[in-house]
């Protein structure tokens, strides 16, 4: 038996981004033009997200609402180790001036 594992690149994501979620609007039997007034997205502009996965990132975040799952957005990015901006600041400051003394 032979596993691929392939690394996701942007548009594999986006594709599979748009395939959800065309695939959750089917689920909720709600058509294209349901969906645009639910979220307030132009219904040109989901069109072309479906068939394309162009999109800005403020209407998908309003497509994501109106089916349900604008919370798969919110764990997007991890948190940073550190615990505070200002320890974030205070380690890019380091950096910084370590980088300027080996150069």
């Amino acid at each position: 038996m032979t596993f691929s594992f392939e690394t996701p690149t942007p548009g594999s994501v986006q594709d599979k981004i748009r395939f959800s979620a065309r695939g959750l609007r089917l689920a909720h039997n709600m058509t294209q033009r349901a969906l645009a007034e639910k979220s307030g997205v132009p219904l040109s502009t989901l069109k072309r997200f479906e068939q394309s996965g162009e999109i800005s990132l403020a209407a998908l975040l309003a497509i994501a609402g109106a089916l349900g799952a604008l919370d798969a957005f919110e764990d997007l990015f991890p948190k940073p180790a550190a615990s505070s901006l200002e320890e974030l600041g205070s380690a890019r400051a380091d950096r910084k001036r370590a980088g300027k003394r080996q150069g």
